[in-house]
């Protein structure tokens, strides 16, 4: 399947050869991390197959929240953490098996000293990847919990053929009942 679920996928090719030629070819099966919360980040890659999500532990409750996920043809990893070789601020777990080419934070850096252009790839990265985020910071401020459904099936299409709806809601910040009744409603033109 050629497609790429989030439309606002970043392109750059030199970043995905690089992780191609240089990079490992790694398997996950479902369930299996590629980082971990709180330990060390080694790892950022392009995703040839499969999906990732991203999840963190909230303070209070101890519980699994999705805060992001990257599929096929995008690229996953805890980027920042990843350059500086800090502790991981999310956990990355396959969620099908999955196929990734790999490549360490020191080879990124090494990759980005060698010329003005690769230099200027990283500030792209970093913008695209800021400017993901405060998107959705926004769009937790700024829509309702079906508003942000609604966008986020028209970012990544399909996403409900292939995520479980649990998934889906704990990205959204909402209860499983909240989104069976946004479905509900949505299915019955509500």
């Amino acid at each position: 399947m050629e497609q790429k679920f989030g439309v606002h996928s970043i392109d750059l090719p030199s970043l995905q050869a690089f992780c191609e030629q240089e990079g490992t070819c790694v398997s996950y099966q479902k369930g299996e991390q590629m980082e971990r919360e709180g330990e060390q980040t080694r790892w950022f890659g392009f995703v040839a197959e499969g999906c990732f999500k991203y999840t963190v532990k909230g303070i209070s409750d101890g519980k699994e929240h999705i805060n992001w996920f990257s599929f096929k043809g995008e690229f996953v990893g805890d980027y920042p953490a990843c350059l500086s070789g800090s502790r991981s601020q999310t956990t990355i777990e396959a969620m099908m098996p999955s196929r990734v080419y790999r490549i360490s934070g020191k080879q990124m850096m090494q990759m980005f000293r060698q010329e003005a252009e690769t230099l200027e790839l990283r500030s792209l990265i970093s913008e695209h990847l800021l400017g993901q985020a405060r998107e959705r910071y926004l769009d937790f401020h700024r829509t309702t919990p079906r508003e942000r459904y609604e966008l986020l099936l028209r970012r990544c299409p399909g996403i409900v053929e292939h995520l479980p709806l649990n998934a889906i809601a704990s990205f959204l910040n909402i209860s499983a009942k909240t989104m069976s009744m946004i479905r509900h409603d949505i299915t019955f033109g509500r």
